[in-house]
């Protein structure tokens, strides 16, 4: 899952600075479970001026928070879904 074309919305394009599109993409490939689901959420929120991301998906469930300083701050809950043909990046409030 998430090996195929990467696609963004114009959402993502505007709330979300290129290299922090970049992380979250790494992060789901980064994860360490059995099986990924094709659905991925992303809470992105500022915590004492840093960005944090809490990555989870439902199954099988997995959920880690993330600081990732150096990025702009930004609240958004971010969707990454994979159809078998490509995977998207949208913002929650376009799907």
């Amino acid at each position: 899952m998430f090996e195929n074309e990467r696609y963004i919305t114009s959402g993502i394009e505007a709330a979300l600075e290129p290299a922090l599109q970049n992380m979250l993409w790494y992060l789901i490939e980064a994860v360490e479970v059995k099986e990924k689901s094709n659905l991925q959420v992303f809470e992105l929120s500022v915590v004492h001026s840093v960005l944090h991301a809490t990555h989870s998906q439902e199954q099988p469930d997995y959920c880690q928070t993330h600081a990732l300083p150096g990025f702009a701050p930004v609240a958004a809950k971010v969707f990454v879904i994979d159809d078998g043909d490509h995977s998207t990046m949208l913002l929650a409030n376009e799907y």
